[in-house]
């Protein structure tokens, strides 16, 4: 059964063509999430490649699902911008290294049932919420983004800024439309019509292009470039956070991949996560980024036909393309990516419609922890979140039921199992 979630003859044609199109879906979600991050794009997109090598591997052994396809995940791109901006890209190699060793820790013991008892569904899918206001308005800017040499300082509305508004607005719109009717059948469509149309319209209109810096990939021991004791504590809290983010995501996106596996195969969490940390721990060694199973590319991947995790190696393949040719990214539009990135935004904030079926304490709360998240961080969101969660309880249990400290543990630890036991696996 390990073998046959790795390759199956039967189903290499279907793999292989389903490769390709989720390959080329990934590439400009890889561009956007890391220039979200803070990372160089080249380093993006060869974190991804490896851990698709690696996922197809694991499949041979232990596979954790059959359609899952790895990359690196938008929800954890502002958190990384946080880990560049706080500790700067030279120390971030020995931060994933650190949270490969936490996810290690947690895959050895089976500990992901814990940390998804601590904290609910619901404020993970607040968080990610919080997460993709900051990424649309990030990528914002894109859609309205003038062409070199076209800046006028003393004007911010003039006939070059409108039309690119104008362009941004209709592609958004038509990018939507499409999503809305291939969703189920092709959602890559959306994605090649609106990368196609804006490279041939680029050929006729100024319009501001993607850059690239050429970054050098480099082997290396992932060693930290500080002395501080304060520093490190800070970065292995930083980990810590990653790590757990990490691993709820991909739990969450197990939930869901085994829904829509075409042959209704169970979904292994655990090996999942063993895919996880031995990816991340390895992407740490050329100054790599992490990853998990992501949900958007593991629809297409699965829509496109893919049946078994061959489909992941030929993935990994058109990526290493991309990231061997970066030059070939520059042909794409800033706009474009704008609308790819905007509408992942809002549907990381539409995933809140999601937590209506838990009541409406759990949506006050979720929408507390996205707009915590939003305004004061998204480690500090989610701790004051938490920390809201638990008082609310507290109190409850404490003022109403008269029940002692003790028993308000048990109490709040058992609402939790309840609450999540119908939605994740």
């Amino acid at each position: 059964m390990p073998a046959s979630a790795a390759f199956q003859a039967q189903y290499a044609g279907r793999d292989i063509a389903a490769g390709l199109i989720a390959g080329s879906m990934a590439i400009p979600l890889t561009v956007g999430i890391a220039l979200m991050s803070e990372y160089p794009i080249k380093v993006g997109l060869a974190t991804v490649a490896f851990a698709c090598l690696i996922g197809w591997i694991n499949a041979w052994f232990r596979p954790g699902n059959y359609i899952g396809c790895p990359g690196i995940a938008a929800g954890l791109a502002p958190v990384l911008a946080v880990g560049v901006a706080s500790f700067g890209l030279e120390n971030m190699a020995f931060a994933i290294f650190l949270t490969a060793t936490i996810q290690a820790v947690i895959w050895r013991f089976n500990w992901q049932r814990y940390i998804l008892v601590a904290v609910p569904v619901y404020l993970v899918e607040g968080l990610l919420a919080g997460v993709g206001l900051k990424i649309a308005l990030k990528f914002l800017t894109f859609a309205y983004e003038l062409p070199a040499g076209l800046e006028a300082p003393d004007s911010f509305w003039n006939g070059a800024r409108i039309q690119i508004i104008l362009i941004s607005v209709v592609a958004y719109g038509v990018f939507v439309a499409l999503f809305l009717q291939f969703k189920k059948t092709q959602p890559a469509i959306p994605y090649f019509v609106l990368i196609a149309a804006g490279t041939i319209l680029a050929q006729f209109i100024t319009v501001p292009m993607l850059s690239m810096e050429d970054t050098e990939l480099k082997l290396g021991l992932p060693i930290p470039h500080f002395d501080s004791a304060l520093t490190f504590l800070y970065m292995l809290g930083f980990a810590v956070m990653l790590a757990v983010i990490d691993v709820i995501e991909q739990v969450m996106s197990n939930a869901a991949i085994e829904k829509i596996d075409p042959l209704k195969r169970k979904c292994n969490s655990n090996n999942s996560l063993l895919a996880i940390w031995i990816a991340n721990m390895g992407s740490s060694f050329f100054g790599g980024m992490t990853n998990l199973d992501g949900l958007a590319k593991s629809t297409t991947n699965r829509l496109a036909g893919a049946y078994t995790k061959f489909s992941v190696l030929i993935i990994g393949c058109v990526v290493t393309f991309f990231t061997f040719n970066t030059h070939s990214l520059e042909y794409l539009p800033k706009f474009a990516l704008a609308v790819i990135m905007i509408f992942t935004g809002w549907k990381m904030i539409e995933g809140l419609i999601h937590v209506t079926h838990h009541g409406p304490y759990a949506m006050i709360l979720a929408i507390l922890c996205g707009v915590l998240v939003f305004k004061v961080g998204i480690f500090e969101g989610l701790l004051i979140a938490l920390a809201v969660h638990g008082g609310v309880h507290y109190m409850m249990y404490a003022n109403l039921d008269k029940m002692p400290g003790r028993d308000i543990v048990r109490r709040y630890i058992d609402d939790l199992k309840k609450s999540d036991s119908g939605d994740i696996t």
